[in-house]
């Protein structure tokens, strides 16, 4: 017999599937017997609910039902009928039970009982089994599906950018190098530098903190496309919204203006957690009543609300002018802070904020420069709970100007001349932005800690999995 999930079964109208025989096949989460009778609680990570297995005691022998603990992998035949319990209409009645993997009792950690995302975190081969990870996990698959899906039906092309770079994107500095030199004979040149020219590449490679700058070239050719792979930063932060390790989705379009790219990042947003709300509403139910109470409040309401678009000089006011105590000073030419960003969003407008044209001292590059001579078209996307989720600006098109920025920025010509290339021939207006994949992923779980919202997270002496 063929293997069922349970997600289908649990998910078909009982009238039709009573009576009728099933196989099924998963981990057991829990076992609970009474005088003639087991129930297992059975769970294939399928859905977020489990199928109740009702086992006879007559039918099975004893030394080997004692062998079915939590944890432990089985498969099931039998037929479904109605269940007594008040939860669940339907239950399974196990004709035959086969065991593929025991699981110890008293060494397996994930017994019936709380466990904190502390500990959870040192198991990280295990948590996937849980229902909290089973949830986030199936969420984090569905939300990668839905951004190709928007991108795709828009029109967009997939465009893949090299993981192993040269160019400093963001100009931090923050990067993760890759070499094949010999770390304890490192070869040097007279002047007592280490000579990379002897390296793999020929120069000094690192890890890429960004797709953004060929996924330009991209665009500059195919008009639309964007780019979803994992990033890197070497920022020694142990905080809860840091990794060293994460996925980034950048769109990068040309003939784009400030506006088109804000009207993209909004609808794009809203696209995703109606999306989530469509194909993951058990999951989102769950984390609802077991992390974040307003959960699903939030994401509706940032669903059906227009996003505010406001000046960063407008923000500032707006923030020097409020009676909050923030830890980080506001003035103008000030990094926003996580704090007064979601001052504007949850307290001042109480809903989603796009920030336009910053100081050019505080942003990359790359970012078109406005008349004023003082700020960039750049533009932040907030959101409550979280703060900013998006970072995108209008490109500089203009050749002059952005070679005068990447001097300004120290930015050595030579490991950007390709990108420099495309203002002299043929360039276009065009625009773009980045989202932090976890980041989103925090905002639609309402889980607090990034590291729980990757399978594996990798951050300052992490590395365990």
């Amino acid at each position: 017999m063929q293997r069922t999930k349970i997600k289908e079964i649990l998910n078909s109208d009982p009238s039709i599937i009573i009576d009728k025989e099933y196989k099924v096949q998963g981990w057991v989460r829990t076992r609970r017997d009474s005088k003639n009778i087991s129930f297992i609680a059975l769970n294939d990570g399928s859905i977020i609910n489990h199928l109740q297995i009702v086992v006879d005691h007559d039918k099975f022998d004893e030394v080997f039902l004692k062998k079915i603990t939590t944890g432990s992998a089985i498969g099931v035949k039998g037929k479904i009928l109605p269940s007594p319990a008040p939860k669940q209409p339907i239950e399974l009645h196990a004709d035959m039970i086969e065991i593929y993997g025991e699981c110890p009792a008293d060494e397996y950690p994930l017994q019936k009982k709380h466990h904190t995302l502390e500990f959870l975190r040192e198991i990280a081969h295990l948590r996937p089994r849980t229902n909290t990870f089973g949830a986030i996990f199936r969420i984090r698959h569905n939300l990668s599906f839905g951004i190709h899906k928007f991108f795709n039906d828009k029109g967009f092309y997939y465009f893949h950018t090299p993981i192993i770079t040269t160019s400093d994107c963001e100009g931090a500095g923050e990067m993760f190098r890759v070499t094949t030199l010999d770390l304890y004979n490192l070869p040097f040149t007279p002047e007592g530098k280490i000579d990379f020219t002897q390296d793999f590449f020929g120069k000094e490679a690192s890890l890429t903190v960004s797709g953004q700058l060929e996924g330009e070239l991209g665009a500059l050719a195919l008009g639309e496309i964007y780019t979803f792979g994992p990033t890197f930063r070497a920022e020694n932060s142990n905080t809860t919204r840091h990794l060293a390790e994460f996925w980034m989705i950048e769109p990068e379009m040309a003939f784009y203006d400030l506006k088109d790219n804000m009207d993209l990042a909004e609808e794009f947003v809203k696209y995703l957690i109606k999306y989530l709300l469509d194909h993951n509403y058990e999951d989102l139910q769950f984390l609802n009543e077991r992390y974040d109470k307003a959960l699903l409040d939030r994401l509706n309401h940032v669903l059906d609300t227009p996003f505010e678009r406001i000046s960063y000089t407008d923000a500032v006011e707006i923030l020097k002018n409020s009676k909050q105590n923030f830890e980080f000073p506001v003035y103008w030419g000030a990094d926003l802070q996580s704090e007064h960003e979601r001052y504007l969003v949850e307290k001042y407008y109480k809903k989603p904020v796009i920030i336009i044209d910053y100081p050019k001292e505080i942003k990359a590059f790359y970012m078109k420069s406005n008349d004023d001579g003082k700020t960039v078209r750049a533009m932040d996307v907030l959101v409550p709970r979280v703060g900013e989720i998006i970072g995108g600006s209008q490109r500089e098109d203009d050749y002059d100007k952005l070679f005068k920025r990447i001097e300004e920025s120290q930015v050595p010509i030579e490991d950007v001349w390709w990108y420099l290339e495309t203002r002299k021939f043929g360039s276009a207006p065009h625009s773009g932005f980045g989202l932090g994949f976890e980041r989103f992923m925090l905002f639609v779980t309402g889980m607090g800690n990034i590291r729980d919202v990757i399978p594996f997270p990798r951050s300052p002496k992490n590395i365990e999995f």
